[in-house]
């Protein structure tokens, strides 16, 4: 028989008070949103007693529906297929930005000939590209991916040349008096300080990107999220068309989650932000 230590076991009632503990300390590390989201529950149960339920349904009731898309593989394909179309349109849209604001930050020629073409085109409102969209294509793909692209590329343009003219020019001064190839140039200071300015402007698209692609789907889209809260408005089905948006709500705030976990990782070089107003 083997002499040796027997390998300590977490019993059962000892993992689920594990678990518990983890659950309180992560809920009291968040009690200000829960809290807040909790009064608004509260306050629409409450008003869902006084109206009638086609108006402000109740809380289960839109629960219910939520969880009828979340299990259901045909109507969860739809929540898909608006976030594949959210994602292939940003894609895009950041590839064609990126160059063209990686170019103007460092051409000054193009700087002044492109911004204000940008700000004009950062003016047009997105259902005016979606009308322009519907005229020129005919394919709703193409009317999607163009909308995005319209809407989405100024932004990636801005954000990303605003963020090589915030580059400090004392550590450019610095770098080339080493002597740098143009590819280490770009590597060591260039692209490291246009990560910032990559994911804030991700940050600011994936919005907009859901709104434009949610309108341009209520115009000939027969699948995803928008063609299903039109079928809803068409029924008048609040809680269906409240569970569509909470569905690709949650699907948003999981990105955004991924997108500060990359921050957080790529970014972790960062002193840590103190001071401010609040108390």
């Amino acid at each position: 028989m083997e002499s040796g230590t027997t390998p300590t076991t977490v019993t059962p009632p000892e993992a689920r008070e594990a678990w518990y503990s983890r659950l309180a300390g992560l809920m009291a590390a968040r009690k200000e949103p829960i809290i807040s989201f909790a009064v608004i529950l509260v306050a629409w149960q409450i008003t869902s007693f006084f109206l009638p339920p086609y108006l402000v349904p109740s809380v289960g009731v839109i629960i219910a529906a939520f969880i009828e898309i979340v299990m259901s593989l045909t109507l969860l394909g739809d929540a898909f297929t608006t976030m594949g179309r959210i994602f292939l349109g940003l894609v895009l849209a950041f590839i064609s930005g990126a160059v063209l604001g990686v170019f103007m930050g460092f051409t000054e020629t193009a700087e002044k000939h492109t911004l204000p073409v940008l700000h004009f085109i950062m003016g047009i409102p997105a259902l005016s590209w979606v009308v322009f969209a519907i005229i020129w294509f005919g394919h709703v793909e193409t009317r999607i991916a163009f909308i995005l692209l319209a809407g989405c590329l100024p932004n990636y343009a801005l954000i990303i040349h605003d963020g090589i003219k915030s580059i400090s020019k004392e550590y450019l001064d610095m770098l080339r008096a080493m002597r740098p190839t143009r590819k280490q140039l770009f590597t060591k200071l260039v692209l490291p300080g246009m990560i910032p300015a990559v994911l804030t402007a991700w940050k600011v698209n994936l919005g907009l990107a859901a709104r434009v692609v949610i309108v341009a789907e209520l115009v000939g889209a027969t699948r995803g999220v928008g063609n299903k809260l039109l079928l809803a408005q068409e029924l008048f089905e609040m809680p269906k068309a409240i569970a569509w948006t909470l569905v690709l709500v949650t699907f948003l705030l999981i990105t955004q989650l991924v997108i500060l976990t990359l921050e957080n990782k790529l970014l972790r070089w960062r002193p840590t932000k103190q001071g401010g107003m609040a108390t």
